[in-house]
């Protein structure tokens, strides 16, 4: 087959920062420069905004099922081309960004660039932000300018043709890494997973614009009025200013702080007096970033009320999982209030005194009501699945922990089981010896991955009711109750170091395998962990160097914020990245059957599934839907899933 690599620079008054769906949809978006190259050859450019045209071959390419299109980050070529009229089908096309994340690269083709060591003549130009803030958005009008609005090429014909170089060079970027990542190809099933992902992307999620707006408007007022009440207390001319606030606390209050952050307020509010803690309170409340979840919602969702480009592929490329993008559905607050139904209306009516009433903390409930935004569109409903305790039952069959595998067999509940085997006594909740369920779930959380007494914190042991002496004892307890887990860790951390210093593979159960795999032409080094689906994971430059314990230990390169720095991981770790692999190859593998079956996806968030359908068989849809997601894995033999639904209008956390 033929290969055609593509790279477009486009324009649009919509920032881009609200995602490629809101950002195509506006009415003067256009397509400004194609650059193309066939079979990784020569690179051409049409210069679209001054006449250029597209030659008819490379239309009838780009729609031939026999031309394989590449590009970095193509979900942005494809959403471009479809709104220009050229509707490309998704399954023709491969991603370099996503091959990048695939094998543990960082996603931004500068940073994969550089993680790969692309010699200068094949590096991401960079030159191309200032051209891009050019002539791809709008400009301020001035006096120097015109008082233009847009910068047209011949504005600057230098800068246009720069501009034209630098679009020609992200395609020789892009074809120099594909080269460089093509000794391990993605499977063919993980590209499955993208299309699906593209599908269910440009689908997008309806959103109650009318709660939207009641929202913004009352978090609006309701910000006006804490800032005011902080004003009458503290005389500040922005009670919201950091410094401001800090001086005022440290000089007027028993409160002594050098920063305002989340943990710092909290540990502050324990002794605060009166005074500070009101206005600790205050400020807690003005910094609560969840309400501006709103805000994007507002801005990216499209003139139809339907919010695109939620999910991003591969976005957690050490298990594969997705992350989220704009409002960040993986990480949407919980509901915890009752009556949502109530408190749905107050916000939609711009009830800000009702809500506050019935429901107390207005930012609170605010951000407690963001996931009631999404909603099925007029004669539908929502259908919401998951896998019930998913990762604590691949660990149990991973490891071979055979009493968790009968707890959940028999539908028992692990956290009242898990307290039993710790404490040696019969536990149940709400009844016999319910007290220690609690110790039971919290070490269920933390301790999995080899966490310790730090974990049991973290997770929130100590605010439980939990008392710190007695930590290190529930941390051996569940140890010693678990002794299969504990030996997964050290068998997977021993398995990893041994291929890594010898270059020879070692097998585990179920499949997985670890491996030193080496690029035969570019010298790339790769730890891989073979899952039981068959995808790997792959840590890029594996070397062993002593960790901070001054222990031998896997060390391998990753990003950290915008920096490729190498990173130390052990088995605890390494565990936590094939149990949440595993788990994400079970939701993919089951998000393609009902999608097989045409079911309309909408969003995905770890384990669970959202669907929008027809109101009128809502029962007999989610009994149909629980069905598909308890069909066995073919490649996971013994493990014991099982799935719960529900359906609603809104979406919830049930």
């Amino acid at each position: 087959m033929r290969h055609l690599s593509i790279d477009i620079e486009t324009y649009s008054s919509t920032d881009i920062s609200f995602g490629v769906y809101k950002y195509t949809e506006s009415p003067d978006f256009a397509i400004l420069l194609f650059a193309y190259s066939y079979d990784f050859g020569p690179v051409e450019v049409v210069d679209l905004a001054q006449g250029g045209v597209i030659p008819d071959s490379v239309i009838r390419d780009l729609l031939s099922p026999d031309v394989i299109k590449h590009a970095y980050n193509a979900q942005f070529e494809i959403t471009c081309l479809n709104r220009a009229g050229l509707l490309t089908s998704v399954d023709q096309w491969q991603c370099t960004m996503i091959h990048g994340a695939y094998l543990g690269y960082p996603m931004g083709l500068a940073l994969l660039g550089k993680a790969l060591g692309l010699p200068q003549d094949k590096k991401k130009d960079t030159s191309g932000k200032a051209l891009i803030k050019y002539f791809c958005a709008p400009c301020k009008p001035t006096k120097r300018n015109g008082g233009r609005t847009r910068n047209l090429p011949r504005h600057d014909m230098d800068k246009w043709n720069a501009f034209i170089e630098y679009n020609r060079q992200d395609v020789i970027t892009e074809m120099e890494c594909y080269h460089r990542l093509a000794s391990f190809p993605v499977p063919d099933d993980t590209w499955k997973d993208w299309y699906l992902d593209i599908q269910i992307n440009s689908s997008g999620v309806r959103i109650d614009h009318e709660l939207v707006e009641g929202a913004l408007y009352i978090d609006e007022e309701n910000r006006e009025m804490l800032m005011n009440e902080a004003y009458q207390i503290t005389g500040l001319s922005n009670p919201n200013s950091r410094n401001q606030l800090l001086d005022w606390l440290n000089n007027n209050t028993n409160v002594s702080l050098d920063k305002l952050t989340k943990d710092t307020v909290a540990d502050a509010l324990m002794d605060a007096d009166d005074v500070a803690a009101k206005v600790l309170m205050i400020r807690k409340k003005l910094a609560k970033s969840s309400v501006s979840k709103y805000t994007m919602t507002d801005s990216a969702m499209g003139s139809d009320f339907r919010l695109r480009g939620t999910l991003q592929f591969y976005g957690a490329n050490r298990t594969g999982r997705w992350a989220g993008r704009l409002i960040q559905v993986q990480n949407l607050p919980r509901n915890y209030i009752e009556n949502l139904d109530t408190a749905r209306h107050l916000v939609k009516t711009k009830n800000r005194q009702g809500l506050e009433l019935l429901y107390g903390d207005v930012s609170d409930t605010l951000s407690q009501l963001i996931r009631t935004s999404i909603i099925a569109e007029e004669g539908n409903t929502l259908c919401v699945a998951d896998f019930s305790a998913i990762e604590a039952r691949v660990i149990a069959w991973l490891s071979g922990e055979h009493w968790r595998q009968r707890v959940f067999a028999e539908g028992g509940d692990i956290y009242c089981a898990s307290a039993s085997s710790m404490f040696g006594v019969p536990v149940v909740k709400h009844g016999e010896n319910g007290h220690l369920r609690q110790k039971g779930k919290v070490a269920e959380l933390a301790l999995g991955y080899q966490g310790g007494v730090n974990a049991l914190k973290a997770m929130g042991a100590l605010e439980m009711g939990l008392h710190e002496e007695e930590l290190p004892e529930i941390v051996n307890l569940w140890r010693n109750a678990s002794p299969r887990i504990r030996d997964l860790w050290y068998a997977v951390e021993n398995a990893a170091v041994y291929t890594v210093t010898t270059g020879n593979p070692i097998g585990l159960d179920h499949g997985i395998m670890f491996r030193l795999e080496i690029d035969p032409m570019y010298g790339y080094r790769y730890m891989t962990i073979e899952l039981p689906s068959g995808r790997k994971l792959f840590y890029p430059s594996p070397s062993i160097k002593k960790n901070a314990f001054g222990k031998d230990a896997v060390h391998f390169k990753t990003k950290v914020n915008a920096a490729w720095v190498t990173e130390s991981t052990y088995g605890g770790k390494l565990v936590e990245n094939i149990t949440q692999a595993v788990a994400r190859d079970c939701l993919a593998l089951t998000l393609r059957r009902l999608a097989d079956v045409g079911y309309q996806i909408i969003m995905h968030i770890h384990d669970e599934a959202v669907l929008e359908i027809n109101k009128e068989n809502a029962e007999s849809t989610l009994n149909d839907v629980n069905a598909i997601f308890s069909i066995d894995i073919p490649w996971a033999d013994g493990l014991l899933l099982s799935s719960a639904g529900f359906t609603n209008d809104y979406y919830m956390k049930d």
